[in-house]
């Protein structure tokens, strides 16, 4: 019987936003399962580190600098991984920008193009590319970081929400197009979840402005990726797996 470190033996994994938080910890998690994992982020620094971190307890790791909204960039990302790995089988579309929280009227442009250009067109570059590695394979796992605000509105984060709005209907459109291949592609909402990138503020393990809700570190959303990274096929796709007890 295969146990928890060989769940995803000889499976290849690109995770971005890999360098810090939520993709850290899902990279961490995709390599102790026995995955070769490609930690990818625009600081190679912060990739470098989490490479070693996994390859000193033991996993296979490398890193990767790519912006991903730069398809020159995604491409070149797939090439290391297989050149170095042999192929792809699951990709966790992790990174991720929130910019500009202000109402739209005061809102900086800007800021608006490159959340667009991060959170929706690097997915859409991130899922275009992978989708022949993956049929290569036989099949394979695309798994989405959404946000309760891609399903709800929330004053003055219109950038965000609309990136992540349009990231749920690709995710389904994908799952569509994809069935027949044995690729599945699903959306992972982890909800309030610590890092640096949100900033959430927290009281004794609450969100200060809805003490009910779980606020969460990046670990916590593991188990959740790790169900969707193993699942026996054809399982689930198109599907909306969140973390939050309530919406905005």
């Amino acid at each position: 019987m295969m146990t928890d470190q060989q769940a995803l033996a000889r499976r290849v994994a690109v995770v971005t936003g890999a360098g810090r938080g939520i993709g850290a910890a899902i990279a961490t998690a995709l390599a102790a399962a026995g995955a070769t994992v490609a930690c990818a982020a625009r600081s190679r620094e912060e990739v470098e580190a989490v490479a070693t971190r996994i390859g000193a307890a033991g996993g296979r790791a490398f890193a990767v600098a790519a912006d991903v909204g730069e398809a020159e960039q995604v491409a070149a990302l797939y090439g290391e991984t297989v050149r170095r790995a042999g192929g792809l089988d699951l990709l966790f579309v992790n990174a991720g920008v929130s910019l500009d929280q202000k109402p739209l009227e005061h809102s900086d442009p800007a800021a608006f193009e490159e959340t667009m250009r991060v959170n929706l067109t690097g997915a859409y570059h991130c899922a275009r590319l992978a989708i022949p590695l993956m049929r290569a394979r036989g099949g394979g796992r695309m798994v989405m970081t959404g946000s309760g605000m891609g399903h709800s509105s929330l004053h003055g984060h219109a950038a965000y929400s609309c990136s992540k709005s349009a990231l749920w209907m690709l995710v389904r459109i994908l799952a569509d197009e994809l069935r027949a291949d044995g690729i599945s592609v699903n959306e992972l909402v982890p909800g309030p979840v610590q890092t640096a990138m949100t900033g959430v503020p927290q009281r004794a393990g609450s969100v200060v402005n809805n003490p009910v809700e779980w606020l969460k570190q990046p670990e916590d959303v593991v188990p959740l990726a790790m169900f969707l990274a193993t699942h026996p096929g054809p399982g689930p796709t198109g599907q909306s797996f969140s973390l939050m007890r309530r919406t905005f």
